[in-house]
């Protein structure tokens, strides 16, 4: 399976950059869905009605599907990697 990495940064309400890529299948191109991924995901965080556009989320790569991230892709359709200030 190849994957598309969406590279992602959002300001939280203490100013500090929470920075995490969302991991998609290849063939999911609809930036609605994807924004849709990263809300559901930033809810989960407690963000409430988080902004995400395309100045938030951009396509960075796409790559070959690692196997720690191949599970949840096909349950959930996504996975998201947390790099910075995710907690």
């Amino acid at each position: 399976m190849q994957i598309a990495v969406w590279d992602t940064y959002v300001t939280k309400k203490d100013g500090s950059v929470m920075h995490f890529d969302i991991i998609a299948p290849r063939e999911i191109t609809d930036t609605a869905v994807i924004y849709g991924y990263g809300k559901d995901y930033l809810k989960g965080k407690g963000m409430e009605n988080p902004d995400l556009t395309s100045k938030e989320c951009s396509f960075c790569h796409t790559e070959a599907v690692l196997p720690e991230w191949e599970a949840e892709i096909r349950k959930k359709g996504y996975t998201i990697i947390e790099m910075e200030n995710c907690n």
